[in-house]
This record gives C-alpha cells, sequence and structure tokens, in this order.
C-alpha cells in the first residue's frame, strides 16, 4: 500500500529572503493555516508552527529523534535545515538513554550556581568592550556582541583575544545564507581552525590542567569513565557554537527595539532591577534561535498529518513564542510579562544547558549599556541585519551615537596576559 500523500504542503523557506524580511507575518499565516505542513524546501521538511505541536514534538524523543542519522538528510548536524558541516555535537546529538551521563557532565558546570561563579568575568567584559567605545560617542553598538563569544572561550580556557575567529566560524554557519561566500568560507576554513585550535588546547590541558571548563570535562566521568578526545571536542564545538551566537542575537534586537520604544528604555533605565524580567520577554519576543530540526522516527500521524519515517521536521521556537493560544496578545513586546513560559531555549530534556549563562551575559549587556549610554541614537537607515535569518535573528551592525564617557577599566587589560603564550 503506498504512503498517503504529505499534506497539507506549503512554499516555506526558513533561509530565503522573503523570510528574513518578514518572518513573524510567514508564521503568523502558517500557524493560521497550517500549524504542522510540509515544505520541499531543501529536501524536504515538515515545519512546526503552533505551540502545542511544538511542545509535543519537543518532549517526545522517541518519535523526534535529535540524534544524527546520516541516512536521513545527508551527514552534517542533525538540528539544522540544511544540516551544517560540524562535528558530531554532545548531548544536543543524542538520544536518551545515551544524553543523560553526558548531560549530567554539562550541567555541573552551567548549573545557576555554577554560573554565578562567572560573574565577575562577565562584567569585566561587557566592561572592557564597552570602554573600546564610550569616549568616541560614536559607535558600532554590535561590538557589544563580541562579549558572549569572549566569554565562553576564555571559560573553556582558550585564548579570548582570538574570539572573532570563532564567531566567524560558528556562528556564520547560522546567520549566512547557505551556500554564499561567507558561509563556504566558515565551513573550508574558518571551522577547520576552530577544530585544530581546540583539539590542541584538549591534548595541552591533559598535561596542563587549569581552572576552566575544558579541565572539568577531561576529569569529568560518564558513565564511570572518562571521555575521549573526541567526545569533549564534541561538548567544546556545541558550547562555543551556541556560546558565540544566541546571546548576541537576543541582545542586539533587544537594544534596537529599546531605540525604537524610548519610554521602556527610560523605565529600564529608572529601574534595572526590571531587566530580569524584561529579558524573558526579549527572549520570547526574539526566539535568538529561531528553529531547530529533528528526525521523524516512525511512520505514524503527528497533529493530524501522516509522517514518515526519516522525514525532517523543523520546529520553530519563534513562531511558538508568538501564538495567541498560548500567550496573550503576543506581538506586543511587554518587559512586565509574567509568568512567561516561552520555549526560546527549547523544551524537554535537550532545552539549552547555556541557558543560564546566556541570560547572565545578556542582563549585564543590557544594564550596562543602559547606564553607560543610554542616551544611543540608532541610525536605523545604516543598520544591517544577519543575511540569514532562519536560524538565529540579529544585526551584524548597528551605528549609534551617544553621550561619551569614561572608561571604567582604567589601565586594567582586556584579555588577561597569561593567554598570550601559545598553547
Amino acid at each position: 500500500m503506498p504512503n498517503p500523500p504529505r499534506c497539507p504542503v506549503t512554499s516555506f523557506d526558513h533561509h530565503s529572503p522573503e523570510h528574513s524580511r518578514d518572518r513573524v507575518e510567514i508564521y503568523r499565516e502558517l500557524r493560521t493555516s497550517s500549524p504542522v505542513a510540509w515544505t520541499e524546501s531543501h529536501g524536504g521538511f515538515w515545519i512546526l508552527s503552533d505551540y502545542a505541536s511544538v511542545f509535543e514534538a519537543a518532549r517526545d524523543d522517541d518519535l523526534f529523534s535529535s540524534q544524527r542519522h546520516d541516512e536521513y538528510g545527508g551527514p552534517g548536524l542533525s538540528v539544522t535545515i540544511p544540516k551544517a558541516p560540524t562535528a558530531l555535537h554532545i548531548p544536543i546529538e543524542l538520544d536518551p538513554p545515551n544524553f543523560r551521563a553526558y548531560r549530567k557532565a554539562v550541567n555541573q558546570v552551567t548549573a545557576p550556581k555554577a554560573v554565578e561563579g562567572l560573574d565577575s568575568r562577565i562584567k569585566h567584559y561587557v566592561t572592557g568592550f564597552i570602554d573600546m567605545i564610550i569616549e568616541k560617542g560614536e559607535a558600532d553598538l554590535a561590538i557589544v556582541a563580541g562579549v558572549p563569544a569572549t566569554v565562553t572561550v576564555d571559560w573553556l580556557g582558550l585564548d579570548p583575544s582570538q574570539y572573532q575567529t570563532y564567531v566567524d566560524a560558528m556562528h556564520t554557519l547560522v546567520s549566512a545564507a547557505p551556500g554564499s561566500k561567507e558561509y563556504q568560507h566558515a565551513a573550508e576554513v574558518a571551522v577547520p581552525w576552530v577544530s585544530k585550535t581546540v583539539r590542541e588546547h584538549i591534548a595541552y590541558r591533559r598535561l596542563h590542567p587549569g581552572d576552566d571548563a575544558t579541565t572539568h570535562f577531561i576529569d569529568v566521568e560518564v558513565d564511570g569513565r572518562k571521555m575521549t578526545d573526541d567526545e569533549i571536542y564534541s561538548i567544546l564545538e556545541l558550547v562555543i557554537s551556541g556560546g558565540v551566537g544566541t546571546t548576541a542575537s537576543l541582545v542586539t534586537q533587544s537594544l534596537v527595539w529599546l531605540h525604537e520604544n524610548p519610554d521602556q528604555r527610560q523605565r529600564l533605565i529608572d529601574d534595572p532591577s526590571m531587566t530580569d524580567i524584561a529579558v524573558e520577554e526579549f527572549l520570547r519576543y526574539f526566539s535568538p534561535t529561531q528553529a531547530l530540526a529533528r528526525t521523524i522516527m516512525a511512520d505514524t500521524e503527528f497533529q493530524g498529518c501522516p509522517v514518515r519515517k526519516g522525514d525532517r521536521a523543523l520546529l520553530a521556537w519563534g513562531s511558538a513564542n508568538r501564538d495567541p493560544a498560548q500567550f496573550e496578545d503576543p506581538d506586543t513586546l511587554d518587559i512586565t510579562r509574567w509568568p512567561n513560559r516561552h520555549v526560546a531555549f527549547g523544551i524537554g530534556i535537550h532545552r539549552c544547558a547555556g541557558s543560564h549563562m546566556g541570560k547572565a551575559m545578556a542582563r549585564e549587556m543590557i544594564r550596562q549599556v543602559l547606564a553607560r549610554m543610554g542616551d544611543y541614537e540608532i541610525e536605523m537607515d545604516k543598520v544591517v541585519p544577519y543575511p540569514d535569518q532562519g536560524t538565529n535573528a540579529g544585526y551584524h551592525s548597528i551605528p549609534v551615537r551617544f553621550t561619551p564617557g569614561e572608561r571604567l577599566l582604567g589601565d586594567t587589560p582586556l584579555f588577561p596576559a597569561h593567554y598570550t603564550k601559545a598553547q
């Protein structure tokens, strides 16, 4: 008996210029007409756009697998469509039961208590990056997007002064259009550099342990054994990939919105304690990671649609976060919205392990920008958004003018001197 046709069918393509121009409206139309639909784009996949279907799929690891299945959709990162050319990412590309031991090892250094120990480091880098521009009165505000990459690289014990190279590698794979020159350079040049540099760092740390997350992953046991270099590299590349892009995406969008809504900006300036709840709403509204993929592992019916084993599915977090069935007045950004059951970090066992670190950085970045250059005015006609907003949304360039201020670090170097030695 032949398989039933996949339906309904849509022309959806999250990597298209049309999607980058107005992803909110495209997702709104999908939620209204076909919250679960099939598209032939990029080899064909299901797009799940409403909160209910995204919530159900993200919690069903048996049907919606995060594991790499190279026989379906070709080799590469399983949680993107099309698949990105990276190493296996542990633990996000594992299913239970293998997933659990690795995630436990990651949680030990990303739990809220552990992240508190990074507060001074986060503050140092935010202060230092703003110091670079504060005396000039005009700058590209997107420079603060370097903070998450720097903190992440430093946290792993790598050289934070090389943060931009990690951004050029890992973030470009999700912010540049597949097949573009920027994308090809990242895949063919920058990613291999990351692989070489990080693997050399792992080997160095085995001989010279340090007070960093890499040493933790070398020492920690998984299922009663130490991890191999390949396993550690898989985790580190995932951490870098997430750390260099998502928080930068969130903060750049938030700062542009605050410029466009000066009354709300003033509320946060007057009462910085509101930033915690505001960041949760920024996460819902902007959803820095717009969507991630799964592989369907059985012929069955899902939300009334006939899905097949091997089908790929895109879970649109950004669209689910605008679903009026879940959120009152979802297209209004309310910095006092609470409670806020957004899915910007995913749902279920694969919920982003770095969420606490990301929020800590975002809060400090927004607070310092508002405290030190709160009258910034953006030249909106010169703002440069990411060319591809299918996976991450945000801005590459945000030209601003503001009242100059004073540097706060003084002669303290931004990057610690001990990183200058060759490793």
